[in-house]
């Protein structure tokens, strides 16, 4: 059987950690998920502090959960979201929070199919200043326009370079993977 998480226990390694994200996954697809019903149990044990074995930068599409997805457990993982997981200065610094001071050891930017914001940086339309935020730090990762999966791998992969050139990541020598969530499948690819 595989390892499932405890609220309690401290992962050691990004191997354990990206490990415990792909048996999760696994469970998902199978449909053989973790019992939820130790959240009430979770929430006690987690009341004083968190230890969160991953931080997950992802979209914000309401289809992409990744507590879902990952089958993992309140407090299991530390979750940044926002539309085209973006990396830019708020989600930076909340990455920095949790691999400082959490002990967080792996970070996974997670992109998905039938991405809207990936849509729209790939589109020529108008937007307004707080969507276009968020697509002006898109367009500049975007090499294959017209193929909509690429787009979304160009722009995990563009994040992946971003989040490896903070200083935090190389100072804790920390991991940091790509994801690629299919929203019809439940299946997770993996990007170095």
């Amino acid at each position: 059987m595989k390892k499932i998480h405890t609220p309690v226990e401290l992962i050691e390694s990004a191997e354990e950690a990206l490990q415990l994200l792909k048996d999760g996954n696994e469970r998902y697809i199978s449909g053989i998920l973790n019992s939820r019903a130790s959240y009430k149990a979770d929430m006690d044990v987690l009341k004083e502090a968190q230890k969160p074995f991953a931080v997950i930068i992802s979209c914000s599409d309401s289809r992409v959960v990744p507590e879902i997805f990952f089958d993992q457990k309140l407090g299991d993982i530390f979750i940044i979201r926002n539309a085209g997981n973006i990396v830019d200065t708020t989600t930076l610094g909340s990455m920095e929070y949790a691999l400082e001071h959490l002990g967080s050891k792996l970070v996974v930017v997670c992109g998905h199919t039938r991405c809207g914001a990936i849509k729209a940086a790939c589109s020529e339309g108008e937007f307004s200043p707080n969507i276009s935020h968020i697509v002006n730090h898109i367009r500049p990762t975007l090499k294959r326009k017209s193929d909509m999966d690429k787009a979304v791998l160009d722009n995990v992969k563009a994040m992946i370079k971003r989040v490896k050139a903070e200083k935090v990541i190389k100072k804790l020598k920390i991991k940091v993977m790509g994801a690629y969530y299919n929203i019809q499948t439940g299946i997770v690819e993996w990007i170095d």
